[in-house]
């Protein structure tokens, strides 16, 4: 469709979904022509669950993951093991990993990776709440799951050289997972044998 030829709410809502990941102008001209033919239940819904996303979700107050209450619902868990913390980048690292069944720890999400050229320093991160956690005691284990790429690679050293001083033995996923990915398109397989293969950094 040419450009112009749409104007009002329609025009305003294909350059909204224009503005998601991976969405172009074909994909949102097919969405939001999906959307107006959809009844006004399902349009209302999907504007809701948006609303209900900004409105409700927050950071947990343990590891910072996604929740809609004071704690997540893995920090809320009580059958999982809070001995064992593993430091993952972002929320969805955590999905992912959550996803291979084999973790029964706890996690803490830094919210980022070090990044001096991009403008991120330690002291933007939740570095200091996950030194507090550890100082707390009860700590057996932390397991580094960040990213195998350079920014990740900064962060988990930049962590290990901080907790040193803990005695808590800090691991970093092995490298089934190859240098320079990302945790969140690598396969089960490969995170369980990365999660397995932990070594002591």
């Amino acid at each position: 469709m040419s450009p112009g030829a749409l104007t009002g709410p329609l025009q305003r809502l294909m350059d909204e979904l224009k503005k998601l990941p991976g969405i172009g102008a074909r994909s949102a001209e097919r969405m939001a022509f999906h959307l107006l033919k959809a009844g006004r239940a399902e349009a209302l819904a999907l504007a809701q669950a948006v609303t209900a996303i900004k409105d409700e979700i927050r950071p947990c107050s343990r590891c910072f993951n996604l929740a809609d209450g004071e704690l997540c619902s893995i920090c809320a868990d009580g059958r999982r093991d809070a001995e064992q913390i593993v430091v993952v980048e972002q929320p969805k690292d955590l999905l992912t990993l959550e996803a291979t069944g084999v973790i029964t720890g706890v996690y803490h999400v830094l919210m980022g990776h070090i990044a001096p050229l991009e403008g991120v320093e330690p002291a933007d991160l939740t570095i200091d709440a996950l030194v507090q956690r550890v100082k707390a005691g009860g700590v057996r284990e932390i397991i580094l799951a960040t990213n195998p790429n350079l920014e990740g690679d900064a962060t988990a050293l930049y962590l290990t050289s901080l907790l040193a001083d803990t005695g808590v033995p800090i691991t970093r996923l092995a490298r089934g997972i190859a240098p320079g990915s990302q945790i969140e398109f690598a396969s089960r397989a490969m995170l369980e044998e990365a999660f397995r293969g932990r070594r002591e950094v």
